[in-house]
């Protein structure tokens, strides 16, 4: 069975900006937008870094005005949207332009830090350039294409077009269904994160959807192949994008018997374990918790595994 899961967001998941799609062909009201727009910067050369305020209590992303910018980077400028106010945004590609009081930060750094606003624009900003950074050539006529659409196709010299994709993936934290302290979750470590001096990192299951496979399919399946565990009562507890570079992860709850023992593919998961409820706890509120000769690490604020491992914490499902 699936159902819903409560309504608190991922942290990525989060935008109050109006896309106003209608605008992304209209020429000459985007010549004018321009003008007057608020322009996030985005520094692909460092890995997709944008700037952000450190004089504030939080990260506040920070947007330049359009004529501050160099006009050569009006050309490849992406329209994102219009603000409540009315203030056409937009993003380009380019080195960060020097602001006080300010530090160049990664999305899967602070994005669960970021306002709605912010943390909508900046996803939103890094998932459509890594898109464009991916589809130089038609994927069809093998032909170079060029941005269009204020940024939201790619069209190559014939006329073809090509559209923003977006990759869906599932990702499970898998719990025994056992309430209160005595409660465990399945972490498991992927065979590709090695130990560091911080510690072993441990996070939900995951793996992108087959073709001709739903979503709860692909939980059953990526489990079942993983570690080896059947599951059930699968329920849907949120989705949010994950543009590293190009997914969105689609977050299920699910249980599973913890005397069923684990048989994990070398190839993915490195090692696997339950946790109590009390050990992923201890580990949030910063304790250590022995994970063989290691420290657990769980998964970063930013991701909707952590944000999952919550929602369980929590009891919501």
């Amino acid at each position: 069975m699936v159902s819903g899961c409560g309504n608190s967001s991922p942290p990525l998941a989060r935008s109050t900006l109006d896309r106003a799609a209608h605008r992304r062909t209209d020429l000459q009201w985007l010549a004018q937008a321009w003008a007057g727009a608020r322009v996030l910067v985005l520094d692909v050369e460092a890995g997709g870094r944008a700037l952000v305020r450190t004089d504030t209590a939080v990260p506040e992303l920070v947007l330049v005005a359009a004529d501050d910018l160099p006009p050569a980077l009006a050309v490849g400028a992406m329209f994102l949207g219009v603000e409540p106010d009315g203030a056409p945004v937009f993003c380009v590609h380019g080195t960060l332009p020097a602001v006080p009081e300010t530090r160049p930060a990664q999305l899967r750094n602070v994005g669960h830090l970021l306002s709605d606003r912010d943390a909508g624009l900046f996803t939103t900003a890094l998932a459509l350039t890594n898109w464009h950074l991916r589809h130089l050539y038609h994927p069809v006529t093998g032909e170079p294409t060029r941005a269009d659409e204020a940024g939201w196709t790619r069209v190559d010299p014939t006329g073809e077009r090509v559209w923003p994709r977006t990759d869906p993936a599932m990702i499970v934290l898998v719990h025994d269904g056992v309430g209160g302290g005595e409660g465990r979750c399945l972490l498991g470590n992927n065979a590709t994160w090695p130990s560091t001096k911080d510690g072993r990192r441990f996070s939900c299951l995951a793996g992108y959807l087959e073709p001709g496979e739903s979503a709860e399919a692909a939980v059953l399946r990526e489990v079942r192949e993983e570690v080896g565990v059947e599951v059930s009562d699968i329920t849907y507890a949120g989705s949010q994008a994950w543009p590293f570079p190009g997914s969105l992860m689609l977050g299920f709850l699910a249980t599973a018997d913890p005397g069923c023992p684990l048989r994990l593919d070398p190839a993915e998961i490195a090692e696997a374990r339950w946790f109590s409820r009390q050990e992923i706890e201890a580990a949030l509120a910063g304790r250590p918790v022995e994970v063989g000769d290691a420290r657990l690490l769980l998964p970063p604020p930013s991701s909707i595994a952590l944000f999952l491992v919550h929602r369980w914490l929590d009891g919501h499902c």
